[in-house]
């Protein structure tokens, strides 16, 4: 496994797409900074002001990036032929799509745990004392939550190899995953109540605040979920669909 896992990192860090993915996530904490310049000077000349948080206001360009990463990471080699040569030297796919899966996991964790932190770090040296009402708690509060979004993160970059094995398309399997991210969780709240809340509790943009034990009153009222369960529900995302995508990688031919 240690030979798998070498030749797929070997593989993951020599393809374009992966430092394509990396600049545009990273561009979350140079928005961040313009955004929080922004609110900074109305905040001088309005006085106090409540601002989004630019971790949560730019989540989405870094949840897409590292999911689009995901994707790419299995989706790539069906393009150029590769992932003939591949299944040629792992001749089991179990292996070869956990080696994956193992890479691109561990890879977007630190990658969205370090632009998260740096995001949130950033903007609050620029705030200063303002009181943009994003900046009035402390990192221990917040902590939780940033662990949280990045645990998310690395789910839904892991749905997106699960996903793109599945496919083998890379904008079916984006679709896939934008779908899940924003278009489903829209449509839970055309239920009837209370199924509404509680549908839309289990989808995975709701799934975070959950998890660090936070309320979700601008959304569904209080979580539904306590936090060990909204865990086992995200933990299960990547699970299910990476099961999915190795069924259709053992039944098919390259």
């Amino acid at each position: 496994m240690k030979a798998i896992l070498s030749s797929e990192w070997l593989k993951f860090r020599s393809v374009r797409s992966t430092y394509h993915a990396i600049g545009t996530a990273a561009l979350m904490v140079l928005l961040g900074v313009v955004w929080t310049f922004y609110v900074s000077t109305l905040a001088d000349q309005r006085g106090t002001l409540r601002a989004a948080a630019p971790e949560e206001g730019f989540l989405p360009l870094l949840q897409l990036s590292l999911a689009v990463l995901g994707v790419l990471t299995i989706t790539s080699e069906y393009t150029t032929g590769m992932i003939r040569t591949s299944l040629v030297t792992v001749p089991k796919r179990g292996a070869l799509l956990l080696a994956k899966a193992e890479i691109v996991g561990l890879f977007t964790l630190v990658t969205a745990t370090s632009i998260l932190l740096l995001t949130y770090t950033t903007s609050r040296l620029i705030a200063n004392d303002r009181r943009l009402g994003f900046n009035e708690t402390t990192l221990a509060d917040d902590l939780p939550m940033l662990l949280a979004t990045a645990l998310s993160v690395t789910a839904l970059a892991l749905v997106g190899l699960g996903l793109g094995a599945a496919i083998r398309s890379t904008a079916g399997a984006v679709v896939s995953v934008v779908a899940l991210l924003f278009v489903l969780p829209g449509v839970a709240n055309y239920l009837p109540p209370p199924w509404n809340t509680r549908v839309a509790s289990l989808f995975l943009p709701n799934l975070v605040p959950q998890i660090a034990d936070q309320r979700l009153s601008s959304r569904l009222g209080d979580g539904f979920l306590p936090p060990w369960a909204a865990l086992a529900v995200l933990l299960t995302y990547p699970l299910v669909t990476l099961v999915i995508g190795y069924n259709a990688l053992k039944r098919r031919d390259a």
